[in-house]
């Protein structure tokens, strides 16, 4: 799972510039006016070792009102949730009774935090002020000028490699993890419900009532599984500000440490946009995919009905064609012993390896029936290909140059390896990378002695 950063800080020490600046664009309204950021935004930051930031909304120590109140309980929220916190204090206006205030409540969170005297134009005498919280010393940063950004992003990336995920192997004793994802009243908590043969869950016909992941242990067929009902996904423009916001980040997040997705369709509305853009949310994970046609009972009788919805299917996720299809009905518990199935078989694709050799014999075939193609002198050359880990299968191409290479040829490649392979049901990661050549080795001269 990513590391999730939060930045924290009172009003308007520069909070929201400083995420616009990792998040390479303005996502974050910034304002000098107090206040202007009501909610968390997030984003996924895009580095050698990717993670989560949040910005939060300033934490004032006096309450002002009903939306004051909830601007401090969603950084609170955001505190408890992130594994590294940034605390900023804004180094021209100086150490604040609210800077007080802010640092007393993350002394009581236990997290690691990083210190940052934020618009640092210059040296600021008031940094030696900063260093009465014990928080070490601080960084000091213009986020506008770029001034101490590469420290900064020095320091986050150091303490991101310590938060190490699990090695494979160790993770295929786990259980396996199945996340269930959708958009609103997709009927989510129903199948939790009925898999489990218990109201464990509250169903309601209001859309929304999940807000929260929520993790539950069980067996079948003595496998252990943990079940994550998350909040449904509504489109970016629907999502309202507060609780609602942070919901769908825990929603991508189960998404990232589940094995499987079940992506919940309703099969009497028939297949959205939405549906579509929760499937590409969840493929930036590379997890086990399963679509499940819910509300069977709904639907028209006869197979017809059934065939021509599950060609539609093909149609609307033709990004995914390995993903399997199930119809279900989570009220009646038709078929919902299928999913758990599937999703077992799933898991075991996520942790096949071919061997180097075997593979390499497949890509010598698969190249003669059909070649990849250049221009002039730009001819495209495969060396040998080895998978170089599991769950998710994760495959490394030898290259003369990837940029030879049309994405129309990757696509080829990777339907003829789960054609002769499988993988079913299972995302596969495909990456080039070019071969060191006499021509393209650095040349380092030889030292003096």
């Amino acid at each position: 799972m990513l590391p999730l950063v939060a930045i924290i800080g009172k009003p308007n020490v520069g909070k929201s510039t400083l995420f616009n600046r990792f998040a390479g664009f303005r996502k974050a309204v910034v304002s000098p006016t107090p206040g202007t950021t009501r909610d968390r935004h997030y984003a996924q930051i895009k580095a050698d070792k990717p993670f989560f930031m949040i910005d939060t909304g300033g934490i004032e120590s006096k309450s002002a009102g009903v939306i004051e109140d909830n601007i401090v309980a969603q950084a609170q929220m955001a505190i408890e949730e992130a594994d590294l916190i940034l605390f900023l204090i804004d180094a021209k206006e100086g150490v604040t009774s609210e800077d007080q205030h802010v640092a007393d409540l993350l002394r009581k969170c236990g997290k690691k935090i990083i210190l940052i005297a934020s618009k640092c134009d210059s040296q600021q005498e008031n940094v030696i002020e900063m260093l009465r919280f014990g928080f070490g010393e601080p960084i000091m940063v213009s986020a506008i000028h770029l001034l101490g950004m590469p420290e900064l992003e020095d320091t986050i990336e150091s303490y991101i490699e310590k938060v190490e995920e699990p090695e494979a192997e160790e993770k295929k004793n786990e259980t396996l993890k199945l996340a269930i994802m959708g958009r609103p009243n997709m009927g989510k908590s129903s199948l939790i419900n009925s898999l489990l043969g218990k109201e464990k869950l509250i169903v309601s016909d209001i859309a929304g009532t999940t807000i929260d992941s929520t993790d539950i242990d069980f067996e079948f067929e003595d496998e252990k599984f943990t079940l994550v009902d998350t909040a449904g996904i509504r489109r970016r423009g629907k999502i309202e500000k507060g609780i609602e916001k942070y919901s769908f980040l825990r929603s991508l997040r189960a998404a990232e440490k589940a094995d499987v997705c079940v992506l919940m369709i309703d099969g009497s509305e028939g297949i959205t946009s939405q549906d579509q853009h929760i499937a590409s949310y969840m493929l930036d994970y590379y997890p086990g995919v399963i679509l499940a046609v819910n509300k069977l009972d709904l639907m028209e009788k006869g197979s017809e009905a059934r065939d021509e919805f599950a060609h539609q299917m093909m149609h609307k996720f033709e990004f995914m064609p390995w993903a399997p299809v199930v119809f279900i009905s989570a009220k009646n518990g038709k078929n919902i012993e299928q999913i758990l199935k599937l999703a077992s078989e799933i898991k075991k694709a996520r942790y096949k390896r071919i061997e180097t050799s075997k593979i390499n014999k497949w890509i010598e075939k698969t190249m003669i029936k059909h070649m990849p193609t250049g221009t002039g002198r730009k001819i495209p050359k495969l060396f040998y290909i080895s998978q170089v880990d599991v769950d998710p299968p994760h495959f490394v191409m030898q290259v003369n140059k990837k940029e030879y290479f049309h994405f129309s040829y990757m696509r080829y490649l990777e339907n003829q390896l789960r054609d002769t392979f499988g993988f079913e049901g299972t995302a596969i990661k495909f990456h080039m990378r070019n071969k060191e050549t006499r021509y393209n080795k650095k040349k380092t001269r030889p030292k003096k002695s």
